[in-house]
């Protein structure tokens, strides 16, 4: 089934994938590509939209894009930058603002009778988020909408069914982003919402099996929703010809490696648990720096993997849980595209000399599209629900070397705090919760004694995505109830502290 397409232009714009995401929550299906690298192929796309930039239209590294195709040929939006692209470019002004015109800003005035701004009112809050504002219109440049301190807030072209905004409707402030966006792509550019879980589901099977035909699919399962998921359609498209892989490298939560195990034959998945924690053990004897640590385990994760890979008689087809978030190829502030697409790899980049092909059924979709799909598949929600966790584990969350004594308390302390987020009902409100082993000791009294043991960090953080991200303010009988059970139950640790940086500056994990 063909699905009408967006197109979305990034201009370096830190919300660009954000348009994406909000386009497809409407049901429609969106790409996004740099301003510089427009497909060929565009008459695939019903509508276009361009994105916001750091970079000024006034200034010398202004990033031009090639609109002779798209401009009055088909439906145009066009974002912030965007907006003042068009008016700078097309017989319009654009100046500094006397104030960085940044944050919640209402909307004073609409003009009557437009259909891009059907079902919103005066006084709805938009996002604001720049520092040039357009001063006069472009040439035929209709006013539609103002606040109190942009008077060209957005308009139209005469003539064209080309729109243009100086706020941002993707973010969650613009309280009628969504409508706005609906009102542009359903109701003026005619787009079809068609773009479901369930319609992916079955493209996706059907393309599978057309791709992978009889062939053997060897996949490294990470217990994560994105390995499973792509499990899951792999299964329902080839059955027993995808062979799953699960490692327990040892730096897995507390019997995390039995349980989710158990939970993938459940599903019907031909699955087979490696236990190789005592080669990363083994691998990872003495090493302190993180960056060594992290080439440590991937090295002997692909030693691990390849080893069982290799037991499995004519295997053509490696599987990865790739998601489109990893395949972008986004533009740099300096007004080129980044010179490298980042490339993830679930199975951390496997040696040329197993030379298999790769299949990634999840590389169109965004990490709560997976979910979605996860939940149309029928994927049990405690596991689509799971907080995301490094590829290296536990191992990046012990500052200093990893011995198997650290590795019991961690696993000990991380248990007593995750569980008891999901007894206070708190777990589903946290986007990603773990502790810190800290290479730290410090003096305690336990009865009588004097005591010389292990701190420990408690980290749970609010995000969407992991690019930003916010410290949870956890109840304070919540944390006083985890410390004193840490304290008192796992052997080895004396003093537990509460991680309330956010990022940025700090980042989430400690190393």
């Amino acid at each position: 089934m063909q699905h009408d397409k967006v197109l979305i232009l990034d201009f370096g714009s830190q919300y660009t994938q954000l348009i994406a995401r909000r386009v497809r929550e409407l049901n429609i299906y969106s790409e996004i590509h740099p301003f510089n690298k427009i497909p060929s192929n565009i008459k695939a796309y019903k509508a276009v939209i361009l994105s916001g930039s750091p970079n000024s239209v006034r200034g010398e590294d202004v990033l031009h894009p090639d609109l002779s195709e798209i401009r009055g040929k088909k439906p145009l939006l066009a974002v912030c930058y965007g907006a003042q692209y068009l008016a700078h470019f097309s017989g319009g002004e654009v100046a500094p603002s006397n104030t960085r015109e940044y944050g919640r800003a209402n909307l004073s005035f609409i003009k009557d009778n437009e259909p891009f701004f059907a079902h919103i009112n005066t006084g709805s809050q938009v996002w604001m988020s720049h520092s040039d504002t357009i001063k006069t219109l472009p040439t035929n440049g209709v006013l539609i909408a103002s606040t109190h301190d942009v008077e060209n807030a957005a308009y139209r072209i005469d003539n064209e069914e080309t729109y243009a905004i100086q706020f941002h409707p993707e973010v969650y402030h613009s309280t009628d982003g969504k409508q706005l966006l609906e009102n542009f792509l359903v109701n003026i550019a005619g787009i079809e919402q068609d773009w479901t879980p369930d319609s992916f589901i079955e493209e996706t099977v059907a393309d599978l099996k057309a791709k992978v035909g009889n062939d053997k699919v060897v996949l490294g399962l990470s217990g994560g929703v994105d390995s499973t998921v792509a499990a899951v359609l792999l299964n329902k498209a080839i059955g027993k010809n995808l062979y799953c892989i699960f490692v327990n490298n040892g730096l897995l939560r507390k019997n995390e490696f039995e349980s989710v195990l158990n939970q993938y034959e459940g599903m019907g998945l031909n699955v087979k648990g490696v236990d190789a924690s005592g080669r990363f053990l083994e691998a990872l004897k003495g090493i302190e720096d993180p960056e060594k640590k992290r080439k440590a385990i991937g090295n002997a994760f692909i030693e691990v993997f390849d080893d069982e890979a290799h037991k499995i008689e004519d295997v053509t087809w490696l599987a990865q849980g790739t998601i489109y978030p990893d395949v972008i190829e986004s533009v740099s502030a300096t007004g080129g595209p980044s010179a490298t697409i980042k490339s993830h790899h679930n199975v951390g980049g496997l040696p040329d000399f197993m030379k298999l092909k790769i299949v990634e059924p999840l590389r169109a979709i965004f990490k709560d599209e997976v979910r979605r799909v996860g939940a149309s598949l029928g994927i049990d929600p405690e596991l689509l629900g799971r907080h995301p966790f490094p590829g290296p584990g536990l191992g990046i969350r012990i500052l200093g070397d990893i011995t198997a004594e650290k590795v019991r308390i961690l696993q000990e302390v991380d248990a007593i705090f995750i569980n008891g987020l999901k007894e206070w009902g708190l777990y589903d409100k946290v986007w990603q919760a773990g502790a810190m082993l800290l290479p730290v000791n410090s003096v305690g009294v336990m009865g009588d004694e004097r005591t010389y043991e292990k701190c420990v960090a408690l980290r749970a953080v609010e995000s969407t995505d992991g690019m930003t991200a916010d410290w949870v303010n956890l109840p304070y009988e919540f944390l006083q109830k985890t410390s004193n059970d840490i304290i008192n139950k796992v052997k080895g640790v004396n003093r537990v502290v509460y991680d309330i940086s956010s990022k940025p500056p700090a980042t989430i994990e400690w190393e």
